[in-house]
């Protein structure tokens, strides 16, 4: 299903999308058509059981960035759909941008960024629904920027009382985090208890 079957895509309508188990991606950067996915298995981290590597977890005490959130959503998304020699293609269109920044403009996607020396070098960004949080994208410029803010992001989800962080899918890079694989039936009841849950307030730009 593309959202050209005769509806118009709008921000409320990606929220009922997401609280339903569906998310859009474009097949490419220049793309104007967005798909839906509805995939039958789908990669979540446990918040309970998070790991962060030996090696990370030495990096972050040190330090190496500044950390903020919301301060630069619209930098954050643009960085993510960025094509450069380490990524050759990216699902996020003009489209998807401008929606996503219209969802972080009514309070339900949030971005976490790293900065150094004054300058963005890395961060992630997703959204927000009650008690669910759906990573969307992650960047970095220098290394591990983003898995520092990775750990960012689930240290402030934990706290908070959110109950659920879905990555959408199982990579690579995600397995170092202990991300699993849930078949479509046991997201979906995940989801519905996430829902009904309200964490406290813990993205703010003033960070």
């Amino acid at each position: 299903m593309t959202s050209e079957d005769n509806v118009e895509l709008t921000w409320q309508l990606l929220l009922n999308a997401y609280a339903s188990g569906y998310f859009p991606m474009a097949e490419t950067h220049d793309s104007e058509e967005i798909f839906w996915f509805y995939p039958e298995k789908r990669g979540i981290i446990p918040l309970n059981a998070f790991h962060i590597p030996a090696s990370l977890a030495k990096l972050c005490r040190k330090k190496p960035f500044t950390i903020t959130t919301d301060k630069a959503f619209s930098d954050v998304i643009r960085a993510c759909a960025e094509i450069g020699a380490s990524r050759k293609e990216t699902w996020i269109n003009d489209r998807i941008i401008a929606l996503y920044c219209e969802l972080h403009e009514n309070g339900y996607a949030h971005s976490v960024e790293c900065w150094q020396g004054g300058a963005l070098v890395g961060g992630l960004y997703g959204v927000a629904i009650h008690g669910a949080f759906f990573g969307e994208s992650m960047f970095s410029r220098v290394p591990n920027a983003s898995r520092v803010a990775l750990v960012h992001l689930v240290a402030l989800l934990s706290t908070a009382g959110y109950a659920l962080l879905d990555t959408q899918f199982v990579n690579d890079h995600l397995k170092q985090f202990g991300v699993v694989e849930i078949p479509r039936r046991k997201y979906l009841a995940m989801l519905k208890q996430a829902l009904t849950v309200t964490p406290e307030a813990c993205f703010t730009a003033s960070n």
